[in-house]
């Protein structure tokens, strides 16, 4: 299986290989990105049956990534003539060309074509033409493709073509990581603050006219040379472990998550999980994921943000129900789910036909 150590397909990995793991199943595990954090190592080798074999090779939606990702390909490559695997579950698209001996299954997070159009509110540019290609070639050439939406399987569709097989397997949490608490009367929000996707700005714009302190975790510095997010009127957590951030969770009142773009979220599962009523951005992917149990703003209104939140903020009977909806939704995204799913993709690929010669 491949990771990369920069967003939440870290944390999607590691709850399916904890999973995976639990199940008897040996897991090699491909980083790429960034080096694992302190953290991230501790929560890896946690994991009986799980090895993790540590790259930092720039990923496909980075800046001019493709020495890279094909050095990265060559070591794939070398890992794959190792360690024989049964599967090669891949979650990112490129090396989904690459001539491996095991089915491949890649798994569609999110792309950069799906995030300009939503963000920007245009095509992405000619400069990503190549990406598109590439992202196109691997899709295409996999036994399989899973997406944790329908919203996202069909933005896949709609950007890189018809695809010979693919699924819908939601992501997962275990609920006993995410313990409600006593509540407090602050907002939190999670997320990297230079992500325009997840539109933590109009958090910013929100807290103005708020009586009650919005904090948000996650990183301020963008990959490369990009210039650091700063916050006036939100309180900047930074970049928080894991158990620290589930904590805060935990005793925030509402969690707040404006995205214009988010084809899973799994903070804001975390984050009913633990008892928040949920304030989300209104698109189809959360829509899909969340029903009636979360209120929706539309992304680029930071003043119904503020009525939404300051409406919840004080009706606690309307906060305390809201909350509930969503905890007994997110209860539903078990990783016993996950895994039972993956594990009969998995065997469905090692079916005598469909093995590749």
């Amino acid at each position: 299986m491949t990771a990369d150590t920069v967003g939440g397909v870290w944390s999607y990995a590691l709850e399916l290989c904890r999973a995976l793991c639990a199940r008897g199943v040996r897991v090699e595990l491909a980083t790429m990105g960034a080096p694992l954090s302190s953290s991230q190592w501790q929560e890896a080798r946690a994991l009986p049956g799980l090895t993790v074999h540590e790259s930092t090779w720039r990923l496909e939606w980075m800046d001019a990534p493709w020495d890279d990702v094909r050095a990265a390909g060559e070591w794939l490559l070398e890992l794959e003539a190792r360690l024989s695997p049964d599967v090669v579950h891949l979650n990112g698209y490129c090396h989904g060309a690459l001539p491996v001996r095991a089915p491949v299954l890649v798994v569609a997070h999110s792309c950069v074509l799906s995030w300009w159009e939503a963000v920007k509110r245009e095509p992405a540019p000619e400069r990503y033409e190549r990406y598109r290609a590439e992202v196109a070639k691997g899709l295409h050439a996999a036994s399989v493709v899973v997406a944790p939406t329908r919203a996202m399987l069909e933005a896949v569709r709609r950007h890189y073509g018809a695809l010979p097989d693919a699924r819908i397997i939601p992501n997962a949490r275990r609920a006993e990581d995410f313990v409600p608490a006593t509540k407090e009367p602050f907002v939190l929000a999670a997320g990297r603050l230079w992500d325009e996707a997840k539109n933590l700005t109009a958090l910013e714009a929100a807290a103005q006219e708020l009586p009650f302190p919005i904090h948000v975790a996650g990183d301020a510095t963008p990959p490369g040379n990009g210039a650091v997010a700063t916050t006036r009127s939100t309180r900047p957590l930074g970049h928080l472990p894991p158990p620290v951030l589930a904590r805060w969770m935990a005793r925030a009142s509402v969690y707040a998550l404006p995205a214009r773009y988010e084809p899973f979220g799994l903070s804001a599962l975390e984050a009913a999980l633990a008892g928040c009523a949920l304030v989300l951005g209104d698109i189809p992917s959360l829509r899909e994921v969340w029903g009636d149990a979360a209120r929706f703003v539309p992304p680029d209104d930071p003043r119904a943000l503020a009525r939404t939140l300051r409406f919840l903020m004080s009706h606690p009977a309307e906060r305390e129900s809201l909350a509930a909806r969503g905890r007994q939704r997110a209860l539903t995204f078990t990783s016993e789910r996950m895994v039972e799913a993956y594990l009969q993709l998995y065997a469905g690929l090692l079916r005598p036909e469909r093995r590749v010669s």
